[in-house]
């Protein structure tokens, strides 16, 4: 049986975890905005700090990481697909639209996922859906401010993937360990994607600045906050942990907006509510 948590403390433990998930995003873009980093070497960062201070934890528990290829491929497959597509489509995107398009590419997959599981939406749900991906239509088509196409549909990728990352984590009994693994397994593709693009492109090494921000990425928003996750997770319903999960892109467009002066246009105000709106109605609990 868990363990009950104060109610304060449950909160404050969850918005402290929804800011190290938006924080990824800014951090993501202060790289490449600010320090001129390549995708690449964000992504071999961020998964390799991620990957020693989620071993640094587990080994504080007295755990050590197990890597199973047979068991953990996939997972880490998702992770590096996930976190190759989120480095290279914020080259183009604003935090706020990046984030947005993120998450709703997450639940729309994990909604795919479970009607093609046999289970079934009421008329409410079916409207929020509509509602949805008529506003993901809006915020990419049409207008003078339309998204890069290519970074559009990478952060459309890197959401599937962490979508399909997420589902295959449920069957996980032991979820921490389970990502510990996972990060250490993905860290043999993001180096060939790292010494692919160098052959490729004849990138510059990445400056110190652009390696801070992503070893916060890594070692803080995604092992950290991840961890963090995995703590409040046990005490919140299914799907009061997916619609709290859509706070995320309103503060990383909050965040975008203070720290990379990015412009908070009306277009992204009316997608953000119709993206938002009717993923919730979708996820909300029935009377």
């Amino acid at each position: 049986m868990k363990a009950s948590v104060p109610t304060l403390q449950l909160a404050l433990l969850t918005v402290l975890t929804m800011i190290a998930f938006a924080a990824n995003s800014v951090f993501c873009r202060l790289a490449m905005q600010q320090a001129k980093m390549d995708p690449a070497s964000f992504t071999a960062i961020r998964i390799i700090s991620g990957a020693i201070v989620l071993s640094a934890l587990l080994l504080h528990q007295r755990v050590f990481i197990r890597v199973s290829i047979s068991e953990n491929w996939p997972n880490a497959l998702a992770l590096f697909v996930y976190a190759a597509g989120f480095s290279f489509a914020y080259v183009e995107l604003q935090t706020g639209i990046g984030a947005l398009i993120l998450f709703c590419s997450v639940q729309l997959t994990m909604i795919g996922w479970g009607l093609m599981k046999g289970e079934t939406l009421a008329v409410r749900q079916w409207i929020g859906l509509a509602t949805a991906i008529a506003g993901l239509g809006y915020l990419c088509i049409g207008g003078q401010q339309i998204p890069n196409a290519l970074a559009v549909s990478l952060m459309a990728l890197a959401g599937g993937a962490w979508g399909v990352y997420s589902i295959l984590g449920k069957l996980s009994r032991h979820p921490l360990h389970q990502t510990g693994a996972n990060f250490i397994l993905a860290i043999p593709l993001t180096l060939t994607l790292y010494l692919a693009q160098f052959v490729i492109a004849d990138r510059p090494l990445p400056e110190t600045e652009g390696i801070a921000w992503a070893v916060l990425s890594g070692g803080l928003a995604s092992g950290l906050g991840y961890a963090l996750w995995y703590q409040i997770l046990p005490h919140l319903a299914s799907y009061r942990a997916a619609t709290i999960q859509l706070s995320v892109p309103v503060i990383a467009a909050i965040a975008g907006a203070l720290f990379l002066n990015e412009i908070i246009t009306v277009k992204l105000v009316i997608a953000s509510c119709a993206i938002l709106g009717g993923i919730f109605l979708v996820l909300k609990k029935a009377p």
